[in-house]
């Protein structure tokens, strides 16, 4: 063991003691029960939607806990950094809702970026060296690299332990040597001697009792020393910090589980309390033969951008995300599923399915439920990042889409769900505006040709349609003129009767009304044409009649 001159001499000389942070971040007054939670994302990448589902997971149980929640920024691992990744978190969370009551701009506890919070670190490594409960490790990648080969060829655990520790027990002189050198060095937490065998056992808020193979690993705890600035492996800063921000409850995917005899360890050498851990299962994709998970490489749909540019109602989402946490809140009104709180002796342990289907359902479903203002309000604001050009159409006829919008949804049972999301909407109602609308040019446009009536009956249809054209509010009148106007020209009364004798008619009442749907809204299917007209409104109308009669 290294004098303690020694070890103090590696680091600043006005480094803080633990009682310093013991007391700079003092117990919580929270009530008995209050849970205190933590997001801690990674800045390597951007967001997964499984942070979110996590993140929903942290809030909600701190929420309805009286506790407290909280996002802590996982930034040890520099060199891997993505730019932009910490603005991508802000985005997500801000368009879930997912507030924290702590975070990189608030609260009492931080800071809340780890590469901000070396003093803190180095004060408990320190700690452990002068105790002699972590050690100086000055094994090259190439000694590494040999000992796994070792390891390997001998049929026993890959790792850096027992005697293949090559520093572990070092002289004291051999470390002083190597120092004066300037020889780089890690720090490692010496992992209890009677590790070796012994079995770690947990109580997991989700999988009950639980045990794992004691670690016996010499884990790295604080990264080279020819590093700036001096940071901790991700093992041992969570631990610091769980502690310092008065943590209770760690909810993480269970990925994890492997890790926490480790984390038991540390947790004991540093003489912390033990932190309750909740590990949940990921979230899964079905593929071919069977199922994997949920990867940002391989899924657009795993990324959190996907569904806030894809225009997903964050409500729609949360819902359908928190139907995979606790089944139960699948079977209930989305306010009463987002208002109940989960339980984590509910959570599944097999990684539940994303269901881009299921998904698209529960949104248009939440869609029809909404006021006309309330959807040109959402898709709006969507509109303003992810469609510009929409948004000065929705701004200069705002009472325009309020009437497109009312077809077949207000004052009907069983409404219109053609949005399932945000971006749906240029697709669905894009028609009813002049300035988004392409007019049919004349009776050779594609979309009228397709009809298969000849040219001169679509012009002299059209223009007789434009003659004599009423903008009846009643639907059956409205309806009669078609009607009428398709007999005079020679179309049939009906299919049935055209399919009798296809070559005595140029079409059918149907491709006659099929000409008046393709001219008004550009498509041949479209909501209730009478609806559309009146949403229109009789000037618009005609304006799209004449096109079709070329005029």
């Amino acid at each position: 063991m290294l004098d303690r001159a020694v070890i103090d001499g590696l680091f600043p000389a006005d480094l803080p003691e633990p009682e310093f942070w013991e007391e700079k971040y003092p117990q919580r007054e929270l009530a008995d029960g209050a849970k205190v939670t933590r997001l801690g994302p990674s800045p390597t990448g951007f967001i997964h939607i499984g942070g979110i589902y996590a993140g929903m997971i942290d809030r909600d149980i701190a929420t309805n806990t009286g506790g407290v929640y909280l996002v802590r920024i996982e930034d040890t691992d520099q060199s891997r950094e993505v730019e932009g990744a910490l603005e991508q978190f802000a985005r997500g969370f801000d368009y879930f809702g997912i507030t924290s009551d702590e975070d990189v701009t608030k609260g009492a506890y931080g800071p809340y970026m780890q590469s901000q919070r070396e003093q803190i670190y180095l004060t408990y490594v320190r700690h452990l060296l002068r105790q002699g409960k972590a050690y100086l490790c000055f094994a090259t990648k190439e000694e590494l690299t040999d000992i796994t080969g070792r390891q390997q060829a001998n049929k026993v655990p890959t790792g850096y332990y027992g005697k293949w520790a090559i520093w572990r027990d070092a002289d004291a002189s051999d470390v002083a040597a190597k120092l004066a050198e300037g020889t780089p060095y890690v720090v490692r937490f010496r992992a209890p001697d009677d590790a070796d065998g012994a079995r770690a056992r947990f109580t997991d808020a989700i999988r009950g009792p639980l045990e794992h193979e004691a670690n016996r690993n010499d884990a790295v705890i604080l990264k080279a020393s020819d590093q700036s600035p001096r940071l901790p492996t991700y093992h041992f800063a969570h631990a610091v910090d769980d502690h310092l921000m008065r943590v209770n409850l760690v909810i993480r995917g269970d990925e994890w589980i492997s890790s926490v005899p480790l984390h038991q360890q540390l947790f004991t050498a540093l003489e912390f309390e033990p932190i309750q851990y909740a590990h949940i299962a990921p979230l899964m994709k079905q593929i071919p033969g069977g199922k994997r998970k949920l990867s940002k490489r391989k899924d657009s749909e795993a990324g959190v951008d996907f569904y806030i540019g894809a225009g997903y109602p964050a409500d729609a989402v949360l819902y359908y995300l928190r139907g995979l946490v606790n089944g139960r809140l699948a079977e209930v009104p989305l306010a009463e599923a987002l208002a109940a709180p989960i339980q984590l002796d509910q959570c599944g342990v097999a990684g539940p399915l994303v269901d881009l289907v299921k998904l698209e359902d529960i949104s248009a479903d939440h869609i029809a439920t909404l006021s006309g203002r309330q959807i040109v309000d959402a898709v709006r604001v969507w509109a303003l990042q992810y469609d510009a050009e929409l948004v000065p159409v929705l701004d200069a006829e705002p009472e325009l889409a309020l009437r497109a919008l009312a077809v077949e949804r207000d004052g009907v049972d069983n409404p219109r769900k053609d949005l399932r999301k945000w971006s749906d909407f240029r697709s669905a109602y894009a028609f009813f505006f002049p300035e988004l609308f392409e007019l049919v040019s004349g009776p050779t446009d594609e979309r009228i040709a397709a009809l298969n009536v000849a040219p001169e009956v679509v012009t002299a249809f059209a223009q007789d349609l434009v003659a004599t054209y009423e903008h009846r509010d009643d639907a059956s009148e409205w309806f009669n003129q078609l009607r009428d106007l398709a007999a005079k020209h020679g179309f049939a009364a009906n299919a049935k009767e055209y399919k009798k004798d296809p070559d005595a008619f140029p079409g059918s009442i149907r491709e006659a009304s099929q000409l008046v749907r393709v001219a008004i809204t550009g498509a041949t299917k479209s909501p209730d044409l009478h609806a559309t007209t009146q949403a229109l409104g009789a000037e618009e109308t005609l304006r799209r009649l004449k096109a079709l009669a070329g005029s």
